[in-house]
């Protein structure tokens, strides 16, 4: 069964998947697609035809814009921001989203910045506060301005020497 709290709005034609909760204050747009048991907490905006996977947990205060798509499990810290524009202007007929892919079990801290157009790899983290404008290798800690490669971790987060095989 999903839980849509009733200060959400949620458009008809999203898909929330089985086990989802919808907390205060969140919009999900037409045709955004949101897998099982998710947790999307207070005040997230999610954008038309976003795809989110099984077991995401989405933080007070995120905004996933058009072109994000997060795969299985991963977190999204508070009030992290998601761009899906290049070039960023009020009015550009010429305008196109810029693609972002988060894949499997990544971890983005609270406040972190990703620039579109990258693809943040498997089981990778990224520091709280970081600003992430190229792609992040799986199983990578990254973490500044720009974000840089300090570690790499394990599925679970612990930092170790060498990076992981599957």
């Amino acid at each position: 069964m999903v839980f849509i709290h009733p200060t959400a709005n949620v458009a008809k034609e999203a898909q929330i998947g089985a086990e989802t909760k919808v907390w205060q204050n969140v919009q999900i747009r037409e045709f955004a697609h949101i897998g099982e048991k998710c947790v999307i907490s207070k005040d997230v905006y999610i954008a038309e035809n976003v795809s989110i996977g099984a077991r995401c947990k989405i933080q007070n205060g995120v905004s996933v814009f058009q072109g994000v798509t997060l795969e299985n499990d991963v977190f999204v810290g508070p009030e992290v921001s998601f761009t899906n524009d290049k070039i960023p202007r009020a009015f550009n007929e010429d305008w196109e989203i810029t693609p972002t892919l988060v894949k499997e079990g990544a971890s983005i801290g609270a406040n972190a910045t990703i620039v579109c157009g990258i693809t943040i790899g498997k089981y990778a983290m990224v520091a709280a506060g970081s600003v992430v404008t190229k792609n992040v290798e799986d199983y990578s800690l990254v973490m500044g301005n720009p974000a840089k490669h300090y570690s790499y971790v394990d599925k679970i987060g612990n930092k170790v020497k060498v990076q992981p095989n599957e």
